[in-house]
């Protein structure tokens, strides 16, 4: 692996409230789901059933149009951990 800066991403689905601002910010990872009118983190895995919290693990190249996910979005529901250093970021 290289010397990139890792980052994970933690999406609390459950309290998506559809405003799909992340979709606008970073649609290659985005998806507004139609059954239930909230977002899908494209490639996210599912870490807690009961939470709908999915998680997924990304480089530099992507973390503005992360970052920028999780700073439009209105319920706080996307946030961002530093791999090597643990620190929450949002």
């Amino acid at each position: 692996m290289s010397d990139k800066k890792r980052y994970k991403i933690i999406y609390e689905r459950a309290g998506c409230i559809g405003v799909a601002a992340c979709i606008i910010m970073h649609p290659d990872r985005w998806v507004l789901n139609k059954e239930d009118d909230k977002v899908d983190l494209v490639g996210g895995k599912l870490q807690d059933k009961d939470k709908q919290e999915f998680v997924l693990e990304f480089t530099e190249e992507e973390f503005e149009k992360f970052k920028q996910s999780a700073d439009v979005c209105p319920v706080n529901v996307i946030h961002i951990i530093d791999l090597k250093t643990g620190e929450k970021i949002i």
